[in-house]
Formats: C-alpha cells, structure tokens, sequence
C-alpha cells in the first residue's frame, strides 16, 4: 500500500498562504541522484484517492511522467532550480568558489554575531539518538517562532512518527542535527537527514528576533566546514524550491518541476483552475510591483 499523505493544495501570496485545500496524495519524489542520473527510475507509486504529488521531477523525464497517468488533471506546476553543493574536495576548495567579496560577506556575519554575544556563542552538533533527542527538545519549541511554520506550517514536524524516523535515521548513522546557540538558548538550527551519500536539507530555521544577526546563514557555514571534514559526503541537496540562501551556498543547480496529478474530478476541475486563476492575478501583481518599486515593502509586511 503507498504512503498517503493529506497534501495542500495551497493559495499563497509571498511567504504567506491565505488558503490551502487538502486532497489525499501519493508521494512520487526524485532524489537528487535520480535527477542526476541519465536513466532515472520512473517506477511511479500507486495514487492515492485523489492522485499524486510529484516532487522534484527531472524535466527530461516529464513527458514520460504525465504520460504515465494521462487521465489525470496536472496542476499546481512549479518550475525551479534545485541547488546542491557538489562535496568532492575540501572545505577549502568550496570557500574558493565564492568571490572575494561573498568569502569577506560570510566572515563579516560571523564576526558580527561573536562580537554581539561574545562567549554565549556556540554551535552544537548531533548525531546519535540521544543527542537527537535533545536537538529535537532545543529545535522544535524554536521552530514554532519561524515563519516558515506560522506562516506556510513548514516548520520542523512534531509528530511521533517524524520523531522517530529521526532517531532511527540516527541509529543508523544517517542523520546530522546543528544548533546554534546564543544568551543561553538556541537561536537557530538544521536538520540533515543522509541518504546514501547525500546530506538533504531538510529543515533550517532562526528565531526571528535574531535575523539582524544572520544566525542561519552562520549555522549553515560552521555546518559545512564540519561535513566537509567527515570527507563522506558526495552531495548536499537543497531540495525543491527556490531561495536566496540555496543559490548562495549551492556550487550547482538542476531544473526540476513539482506538480501535482489529481483524479479528474469535478471538484478537482474546480480546484485548479481557482488555484490556475489565482496564480495568473498574483502574476499580474507582482509585475506591477516590481515596476513601481513597491515590491520589497509589500514582501516584509506578508512576512509580518
């Protein structure tokens, strides 16, 4: 039987959803070696009641994708770059493929949070189950604050279930948590599930009281200079979506697309075509905003 999960379908507006309509999905997610791989495998799950989510699909494989289902409705597409930091070589070697003024930018945050908290400041690292567990006890309280979880529930789950994929992940030595620290109590962290030789970017978040400071952008790099040493690590997958951290720290990208495949339904005609019509007006939006210089202010107060 597959994994089925109650996806949303979401109506977003920047950082902030302003509706989501759940429908019951199949998972069919490509890992960052499928969408590297010139033959990937395109063995699909069976669907759920309502159908499948696609996540991360390679673009190439896309006609042989939808045409594996072709009675179903395709909807929600989302192309993007999917970034990820190629790991053959040193720390060393990654660091000189930033510009001289990005190296100077990274360094400067770092100092910059040092010299605000002076010796309160610390990163953790966590590895077995127990000391999961106590990522987990830091991470979770702190990822509610984030806006990823106030405002898209994107945050770290809390469930016993992901819990204890996590400490089981650690069991078997294929799971890497950070948190940094700062005035006694976390700041930020990162969870980094491994699959085979792949660290995958699961969840980062900061408290937002502490953005001025960069924490994630800190923990990210002390983070890395320590993976780097391990020399384990063939990958670092950002995962799906777009963002201005990924590109940063990402050495490469892929193109990929997420959608979902619905039963064609009347409900879920309804569905997509509002969510079509929603996307085309936000469009439409943001392009005026963006010519009449409003766009930066209109994105701080979504993420208000």
């Amino acid at each position: 039987m597959p994994s089925v999960t109650n996806v949303s379908i979401d109506f977003t507006v920047g950082s902030r959803r302003l509706l989501a309509v759940e429908r019951q999905l199949a998972n069919w997610s490509f890992s960052l070696e499928d969408v590297l791989s010139s033959d990937p495998d395109l063995s699909p799950p069976r669907p759920g009641p309502d159908g499948l989510r696609v996540l991360s699909a390679p673009v190439a494989a896309l006609p042989m994708i939808v045409a594996t289902f072709p009675h179903h409705l395709i909807g929600g597409r989302h192309l993007y770059r999917r970034h990820y930091i190629d790991m053959a070589g040193s720390f060393e070697d990654y660091l000189a493929r930033f510009s001289g003024k990005t190296r100077s930018t990274l360094r400067r945050k770092a100092r910059k949070l040092a010299k605000e908290v002076g010796e309160a400041f610390s990163i953790s690292e966590h590895r077995t189950p127990a000391e999961i567990e106590r990522f987990l006890d830091a991470a979770v309280p702190l990822s509610s604050k984030t806006y990823q979880a106030r405002l898209l529930d994107a945050g770290l789950p809390d469930t016993e279930h992901a819990r204890s994929a996590m400490l089981e992940a650690a069991e078997a030595d294929s799971m890497r948590g950070f948190l940094l620290h700062a005035d006694n109590g976390p700041i930020a962290y990162l969870s980094l599930p491994i699959s085979n030789s792949t660290l995958v970017y699961a969840h980062l978040g900061y408290d937002p009281d502490w953005a001025r400071l960069s924490p994630g952008t800190v923990l990210q790099m002390e983070a890395l200079e320590r993976l780097f040493a391990e020399r384990r690590y063939r990958y670092f997958d950002f995962t799906e979506g777009e963002g201005a951290h990924k590109a940063m720290f990402g050495t490469d990208s892929v193109t990929c697309s997420s959608f979902v495949m619905l039963e064609p339904t009347i409900a879920n005609r309804a569905l997509l075509g509002a969510r079509a019509g929603f996307d085309a007006t936000i469009g439409q939006a943001k392009s005026l905003a963006q010519r009449s210089g409003a766009l930066a202010r209109i994105r701080s107060a979504l993420r208000a």
